[in-house]
């Protein structure tokens, strides 16, 4: 009998990477159904954002003219068509399109969320490899507690514990705001990405770079922090079990010593794992980055979430989620498409 031909890899790869970009649809239209229908719980927008503030024949006036007076279903519906055309409707509160909330502060958070990763690398990789070097010693038994708590700290507390250590009792950092008033009106002026470390460099002055990097320190290490506990376990118990594999045991046959093992040989397979959990690493983040923003107000998408929540702006909150959900789905499907080319295993 002949051997069953393998398919060959590509057209493996090939399926692998549709059916994850198919399953961005599925995944997009249940969480912004949800959101639909659980802030619909509540009423409507209007008479939660303007009811008491209205006489009772303007708010109703109101509430017709948004069309909140017909079936659930059929607002369900049109929204639906809204968002596919890249409507995700405008605020109550301010007048806003959505869409244009999400430029105006989504460059704040995506500073913040990017500081946060690279606290996470710095900190997580290179601890999580000296837990598993340190493995069963109190190295290691210290670090994973410190993980633990970390990640079991809601960001809120350990923001406001930050601020009250090193801004208010030994004044090493800014209390809040992503930069000091004159940086900021300096920066505005000039216009830019919206990014100040980007705009501060650009501007040539060091002491803008300075004052943006002292405001950024404390909310992004809270953040960074949350996922550094998490890259530290998964480096740490990957690096062990890369320990019992044939090849670490034929180079510790040759006299290779355990810091070499660890450093060059069990290193970077260990990251592979990494690579596969950033997509939802980017979710914690973004719902991270709520508290965070709020605490230090950060003027980010989530503080200004947060500001809309205070005002029960339902409107700009269901749009402003629906767009996060988007942005979290296309982020793990390029996730995906780059563990797929790292790893061949996961096509499979």
């Amino acid at each position: 009998m002949l051997a069953r031909r393998r398919p060959a890899s590509g057209g493996t790869l090939g399926r692998y990477l549709l059916v994850r970009f198919l399953l961005i649809f599925p995944t997009v239209l249940i969480l912004v159904t949800l959101v639909f229908f659980l802030i619909r719980l509540t009423g409507d927008p209007i008479t939660a954002a303007l009811g008491g503030r209205l006489p009772a024949d303007q708010l109703q006036e109101r509430i017709h003219e948004a069309g909140y007076d017909r079936p659930v279903l059929v607002q369900y519906f049109e929204y639906i068509g809204q968002v596919l055309t890249g409507n995700f409707g405008t605020t109550l509160t301010d007048n806003q399109p959505v869409t244009q909330v999400l430029l105006t502060y989504g460059a704040a958070t995506f500073e913040l969320i990017f500081y946060a990763f690279i606290i996470a690398f710095v900190v997580g990789i290179p601890l999580g490899m000296l837990a598993a070097a340190k493995r069963e010693k109190a190295t290691d038994a210290g670090l994973r507690v410190g993980a633990i708590l970390f990640y079991a700290t809601p960001v809120f507390f350990s923001g406001l514990l930050a601020k009250l250590v090193f801004s208010v009792w030994l004044g090493w950092f800014p209390v809040s705001g992503r930069a000091s008033v004159r940086t900021e009106i300096a920066l505005t002026r000039e216009g830019g990405t919206g990014i100040y470390l980007i705009d501060a460099i650009k501007s040539g002055n060091p002491a803008y770079v300075q004052d943006v990097l002292l405001h950024a320190f404390l909310p992004s290490m809270v953040l960074g922090l949350l996922t550094a506990s998490i890259f530290l376990r998964l480096v740490r118990t990957n690096v062990i079990g890369t320990h019992n594999m044939p090849y670490i045991d034929a180079a510790r046959s040759r006299g290779v010593s355990e810091y070499r093992l660890v450093r060059r040989h069990a290193y970077k397979p260990a990251l592979i794992p990494i690579v596969t959990v950033i997509g939802l690493q980017i979710a914690l983040l973004l719902g991270g980055a709520i508290l965070t923003e709020t605490t230090f107000e950060w003027q980010g998408v989530g503080f200004q979430l947060g500001e809309y929540l205070k005002a029960r702006d339902f409107v700009a909150i269901q749009g402003i989620v629906a767009m996060i959900a988007i942005l979290v789905a296309v982020t793990n499907f390029v996730v995906d498409v780059i563990a797929a080319f790292l790893d061949p295993r996961v096509r499979y």
